[in-house]
């Protein structure tokens, strides 16, 4: 039985680096996180360590309020679990979390994914591989393809995702900061439907 929600963030936050993926991709989101929550306060990636250095990467939780995703767009996908789904989820996560040090960024795995090539490397990820392998690793979703090869509008794709929301980052964090109130409604219209 379905009774709790995760929420997979993808996002372009339009930075040099997103902008040369955007190139090839020619896609609207670029990144993909993974969230345990829909305020998006518990939110995990693999990713920059520093704003301001896509080299240096690994894994993050990322800060959905801060500098990086300021300005940035999104598409927030809810996907139903089960209580056992959720615990593994989590479990999972910070395990992951916890030998953080040992784990590192697939740089080389994202440029083989624009030849269409599988790099799987031990204890590395880039965003949508470690977001996929998760979601499969607690059997939460069935991917057709290994997740070195999942690019992040592909989850967009999945049979059991539901899109609630699609606009700024910052529309979003309103919405959730003042509950959809009338007159938040009234200024950004109907993008900040949420569930």
């Amino acid at each position: 039985m379905s009774n709790q929600k995760i929420y997979i963030l993808l996002t372009d936050t339009g930075t040099l680096f997103t902008r040369l993926i955007k190139l090839y991709t020619k896609k609207s989101y670029n990144h993909a996180s993974i969230s345990l929550d829909p305020e998006l306060k518990e939110v995990y990636s693999f990713g920059r360590k520093t704003a301001k250095n896509p080299f240096i990467g690994g894994f993050v939780q990322e800060n959905t309020r801060g500098e990086l995703f300021s300005n940035s767009r999104c598409t927030v996908i809810s996907c139903s679990v089960t209580d056992e789904q959720h615990s593994r989820l989590k479990a999972l996560i910070n395990k992951i979390e916890s030998k953080k040090q040992d784990y590192n960024y697939n740089l080389l795995g994202l440029f083989a994914i624009m030849f269409n090539k599988q790099l799987s490397r031990k204890k590395a990820f880039f965003c949508s591989q470690f977001v996929a392998t998760v979601l499969q690793g607690c059997e939460i979703v069935q991917l057709s393809k290994p997740p070195s090869l999942v690019m992040p509008h592909e989850f967009m794709e999945l049979e059991n995702v539901d899109v609630v929301f699609q606009g700024s980052m910052a529309e979003y964090l309103i919405s959730l900061d003042c509950r959809i109130s009338p007159h938040v409604q009234e200024r950004f219209g109907p993008s900040l439907a949420i569930s």
